[in-house]
């Protein structure tokens, strides 16, 4: 099952588990957010939203906060000697994508626990 979904001005199409990134939605890392603007649930009958499917969301977990790339924009008008240089970086959120509900059901799955890291080993100690 696939859905195409519609945030922060973009639309993609995801399956659970996929993981990516979109613009900033409010919550911390490690929590389940609902989006709700589902424009097409896919399957073996797809159903089309008009414009939304009704009572279809997304349950996905934020799994980090972070900034894109930076974008420079620079003018420059060869005439009147003038030059401009502005830049800027996107605010963007990891996410994965935990399960897709319909007929306005509830998440069911929690967030994933974090694997534990493995013990480090002692270094070496000098001999002397």
């Amino acid at each position: 099952m696939f859905a195409v979904i519609k945030t922060g001005g973009r639309q993609y199409r995801v399956v659970p588990d996929d993981v990516l990134e979109i613009g900033k939605i409010a919550g911390e890392a490690g929590t389940i957010v609902q989006l709700g603007e589902v424009l097409v649930l896919g399957g073996d009958t797809p159903v089309l939203g008009v414009p939304t499917v009704a009572g279809a969301s997304v349950a996905v977990e934020i799994l980090d906060h972070k900034r894109g790339p930076k974008v420079i924009a620079f003018k420059k008008r060869r005439r009147k000697h003038s030059k401009r240089k502005r830049g800027y970086r996107d605010e963007l959120t990891l996410v994965r994508i935990s399960e897709i509900l319909a007929d306005g059901k509830a998440p069911t799955k929690g967030p994933r626990p974090k694997k534990a890291a493995a013990p480090k080993a002692a270094p070496a100690e000098a001999a002397e």
